[in-house]
């Protein structure tokens, strides 16, 4: 597969992580992507592709917008696939959505349904149109800035989601709210609605991602050392967060991550996306 990222200029680098070009065959037709902090926005160029989130499944022709999940999401991808697309930080939609991110929390929707059918086709036509992937990133980039907008309570959540994040999650929430000078509920509802959680549900989401990225899938793992090391209570909490964001055991989890580097060494998904198929 081909896969070129992009770091956004100011003042989208503050609200995004990279702007990215995918196109090929999928390490395999399914993949399963467990939560992290991060929002995402794919437009599609190509066939449609699939997303599960649990018992439902839907279709995506034109793209979709995701807040930060918290659960795992099954993509099904076509054979070719092709798409642009924005690894949002986890505050860094709100600026592009018509209404709370909350409302949009586990539920990814159109694109469509987010910036309208005649945006998002004229869009499609200019991406379509362009001469390659960096071209392609130039366009997204500049409809990103064309429909930035001010965000009431944006510099707040993005203030204490950084503070969370460079903790690895391990911030008392209560602390948050007396350093932000708010109440804890006011600080709980501008994270809801621009975020789509409670800090307290991002807190979890970075010690969990930070936990997995830690685990070296070529060797040998004391669960019960990573577990302690990351803050879990024991390894049973450690054991039960693992299945609640993934739905793997870590052990299942880590057999899965071990078969991707078996069966597609060095391949440019390797890392967070996992054989679902």
């Amino acid at each position: 597969m081909e896969y070129v990222s992009q770091a956004p200029r100011p003042p989208l680098d503050g609200l995004i992580d990279d702007l990215y070009y995918l196109a090929g065959t999928p390490p395999y037709a399914r993949l399963t992507l467990p939560p992290a902090p991060s929002a995402l926005l794919i437009v599609n160029l190509g066939a449609p592709f699939r997303i599960r989130t649990g018992l439902e499944t839907a279709e995506y022709a034109d793209g979709c917008v995701i807040t930060m999940p918290t659960r795992a999401y099954e993509f099904g991808y076509p054979p070719g696939t092709r798409s642009v697309g924005v690894h949002f930080k986890p505050w860094g939609l709100a600026p592009f959505l018509p209404m709370p991110a909350a409302e949009l929390c586990d539920r990814p929707v159109t694109i469509e349904q987010v910036w309208g059918r005649p945006a998002i086709a004229a869009l499609r036509d200019r991406l379509a149109a362009a001469t390659g992937p960096h071209e392609m990133l130039a366009l997204l980039e500049a409809e990103l800035m064309r429909r930035l907008t001010e965000t009431t309570g944006l510099g707040l959540v993005r203030q204490m989601s950084s503070i969370i994040a460079a903790t690895r999650g391990a911030v008392a929430i209560g602390g948050l709210s007396e350093a932000a000078g708010v109440s804890s509920t006011h600080l709980a509802q501008r994270f809801k609605a621009l975020v789509g959680v409670t800090p307290k549900r991002l807190a979890r989401t970075h010690r969990f991602t930070a936990t997995v990225f830690a685990i070296d899938p070529a060797g040998p793992i004391d669960w019960g050392d990573l577990a302690g090391r990351a803050g879990y209570f024991d390894q049973a909490h450690f054991g039960h967060e693992f299945r609640a964001f993934t739905g793997f055991t870590p052990t299942r989890y880590l057999e899965v991550r071990r078969r991707f580097l078996r069966e597609h060494p060095g391949h440019t998904l390797d890392g967070w996306p996992l054989p679902a198929d």
